[in-house]
């Protein structure tokens, strides 16, 4: 056995040291690079966001026909949605929504998924030295959360989001599509704090287990209506069907 020192890199993701100032950096530039070079996207022209705004992917812009479907064949969708979703879950947190929307056309995409997958990449290209930089100054567990509502076209649920940061960078995150149709903002919002609360309990545990004690544990949510029916549990009839 020989030791070959400090890692400087993990399962794809480069890591960095500033001990004097106690930052640590986990980055993907290089990954992100040869995903680049691999999809033939390292020339494109960069994006300001991971999604554009035009994009209303559906299940009605999948193949109906026999020659759609041979012509999409060649297409590496799968393999691009993968490299994207590695990426996702290693460190680019600002790519999960995208990511989480184009996988719902896996089976059977078309043109215009492929061309949001290409989109996604050209956000990378330009954002590629993004990166999580943590500082043992911020030692305290936060969590925030988002959702829409009637977010999906074709079956109007809603998207839940949440994020929870610890030594000031994203330590646990997810996107991804509620079970129902909610009937309010305010039940898509109680809902998605449910699911962050459920979360930033199991990271008080493991935090514990490493011996690392928190003062406090904040969960931020935008929905004033949601954080009262959390503070006040009781039924009313606009949530009295919730069931979480």
């Amino acid at each position: 056995m020989k030791d070959l020192g400090p890692a400087k890199q993990i399962l794809g993701m480069r890591i960095s040291r500033d001990r004097r100032n106690g930052n640590f950096w986990l980055s993907q530039e290089r990954y992100i690079e040869r995903v680049l070079e691999r999809f033939n996207m390292s020339k494109a022209k960069a994006v300001s966001t991971p999604l554009g705004g035009h994009f209303k992917l559906s299940l009605k812009h999948c193949p109906t026909s026999e020659e759609e479907k041979v012509a999409m064949k060649n297409v590496p969708y799968a393999s691009a949605v993968g490299s994207l979703m590695y990426a996702m879950v290693c460190t680019r947190l600002d790519i999960a929504h995208a990511v989480g929307i184009v996988s719902r056309f896996l089976s059977n995409p078309w043109k215009e998924h492929w061309r949001a997958v290409k989109w996604i990449l050209r956000y990378l290209r330009g954002t590629s030295r993004v990166c999580l930089c943590f500082s043992n100054d911020k030692t305290i567990l936060d969590g925030y959360t988002d959702a829409n509502r009637a977010g999906d076209v074709d079956s109007r649920k809603p998207t839940s989001r949440y994020m929870m940061t610890f030594a000031g960078a994203a330590v646990s995150w997810q996107s991804k599509l509620q079970k129902c149709v909610a009937l309010s903002t305010t039940e898509v919002e109680y809902i998605v704090v449910m699911d962050a609360c459920k979360e930033m309990l199991w990271l008080k545990k493991f935090l514990q287990e490493l011996g690392i004690k928190q003062k406090r544990y904040v969960l931020y949510c935008d929905s004033q209506s949601a954080i009262h029916l959390c503070k006040n549990p009781t039924f009313h009839s606009r949530s009295k069907h919730i069931d979480v």
